[in-house]
């Protein structure tokens, strides 16, 4: 469908629904719920690594990001910032949980303005509730700010279209177009359905925000350029095949039932509403804001260079909450009632296994506990991987046995290793007992070289796991 002319006539329902004000009110609650129970998690090693450059000095963090991580800058000097009044872990987290609440606000006040306000508000409580939230809404990462940034820069699309004359209307688009690309690169992806949204509006709509979306897309493609070059930090991940739109339900919910209702909700807007054309336009946006970037993020993996990680998909998640409050508000009340609790149900389970210790896969503290409780004064410690050691040290201090293998005790500038020795066998000698930590099954230490000595020369005594899959392995050997 085309809409032609200059500008397309104001739908009906943009009259009707008062302002374009977020509502305070849904982010305060959002941010309560993303707050409990964060102060219980273990920090994952993905949260660690964020600890570990707010940490660094200002200088620090620039050398860091000349290496890994460099599209992640601005998250991280945020974070240094956020870090000098406090390291516990719900401080660290709360910056999330207000974003969360911020995306949450802006989802309410802009399913008001697509449809009515019961639609904004049973849209922010599907987001809300999601399991998929509530774990980047604790997470110290910039997820939970890019999906914000991408309910932002879609609210002030809106805005701008249906209200023309608002003096600074397309440059406050391109103001929140520039936040969302500094918050993650692959949130810009979003951005695709906003193209296909301005093409159907007609073509003088289309020329109007062009370029203040292209003005906004300036800091995210830096960022991206930036990642690029540094495209070696992500080797890990791997080609990814068809079966990962498989793991969309997953992706969006948090998990498989949470995920499977909110998809069986989202098409049921499109369906509800297609008769409308105001509501058929603006639900094409959020259809493809929805679909569009795990096709294009398939798409760069085979063109540019693996980068299809589900959490990188995050920023689409507002569209499925969005979508699902649309068509709940469209529904007869009672009808609109039950599938709203079924939605809060399939998601209650995933957001209590979240709230664990172990709700972020790793247990650092637990790990700390087992060899703390095990340990004999002149035992030593050694890692699979040298950055676990931030996490124990973070939960362990100086209860942990002799750091055998560490040189420095700052991390490297270039990355979030540690300088350690490179003679395991010299650093063991003398040695009756040796704790090793790795992430990972127990078998995983056939693959660590680094630990070779360690097996070769020790006999394996005892075993423990911590954590959810793929969790850490907590193992002690002896002579």
């Amino acid at each position: 469908m085309i809409i032609t002319g200059a500008r397309a006539p104001r739908p009906p329902a943009a009259r009707r629904t008062g302002p374009f004000w977020p509502s305070p009110a849904v982010g305060l609650a959002a941010t309560i719920v993303a707050v409990a129970g964060s102060s219980r998690v273990s920090l994952s090693s993905d949260e660690l690594a964020t600890l570990s450059a707010a940490r660094r000095s200002a200088a620090g963090l620039w050398e860091l990001a000349r290496h890994v991580d460099g599209h992640f800058l601005p998250y991280y000097a945020f974070m240094h910032l956020w870090a000098g009044f406090g390291q516990a872990e719900w401080w660290l987290r709360l910056p999330s949980a207000v974003a969360t609440g911020a995306a949450a606000a802006l989802i309410a006040g802009l399913g008001r303005r697509l449809h009515s306000p019961p639609a904004g508000v049973t849209a922010a409580a599907v987001y809300v509730f999601l399991p998929s939230v509530s774990q980047h809404g604790q997470n110290v990462r910039p997820y939970a700010f890019a999906a914000a940034a991408a309910v932002l820069a879609a609210w002030a699309l809106h805005r701008a279209i249906e209200e023309p004359g608002r003096r600074g209307g397309r440059w406050g688009y391109a103001a929140a177009v520039a936040l969302l690309g500094c918050t993650q690169v692959f949130a810009l992806l979003v951005l695709a359905a906003h193209v296909l949204a301005l093409a159907l509006y007609g073509r003088g709509v289309l020329a109007r925000m062009l370029p203040a979306l292209a003005v906004g897309c300036v800091p995210g493609a830096v960022w991206a350029v930036v990642g690029f070059t540094e495209r070696h930090a992500i080797r890990w991940i791997d080609m990814p095949g068809p079966a990962v739109f498989l793991a969309l339900p997953r992706t969006a919910g948090g998990t498989v039932p949470a995920g499977c209702v909110l998809l069986a909700l989202a098409p049921a807007a499109l369906l509800l509403l297609r008769r409308d054309r105001a509501h058929r336009l603006w639900t094409t946006l959020l259809a493809g804001w929805a679909l569009l970037p795990p096709v294009l993020l398939f798409a760069l993996s085979h063109l540019l260079s693996p980068v299809y990680v589900d959490r990188y998909l995050f920023a689409t998640v507002p569209a499925y909450a969005l979508l699902a409050g649309l068509a709940l508000a469209s529904m007869p009340h009672l009808l609109a009632a039950l599938a709203l609790a079924g939605t809060l149900v399939a998601g209650l389970p995933g957001q209590l296994a979240l709230r664990r210790e172990d709700g972020h896969h790793e247990s650092f503290p637990r790990a700390v506990r087992i060899i703390s409780a095990n340990a004999l004064p002149d035992d030593a410690i050694v890692y699979g991987g040298s950055w676990l050691r931030t996490g124990m040290l973070y939960y362990g201090g100086r209860s942990l046995p002799d750091d055998v293998l560490l040189l420095n005790a700052a991390p490297r500038p270039e990355s979030f290793d540690y300088f350690e020795r490179a003679d395991v066998s010299a650093a063991l000698a003398g040695r009756e007992r040796v704790w090793a930590l790795w992430r990972g099954p127990g078998e995983a230490v056939l693959r660590i070289d680094r630990l070779d000595p360690l097996v070769q020369r020790f006999t394996l005594s005892r075993t423990w796991r911590t954590g959810r899959l793929p969790g850490m392995t907590v193992a002690l050997y002896t002579r």
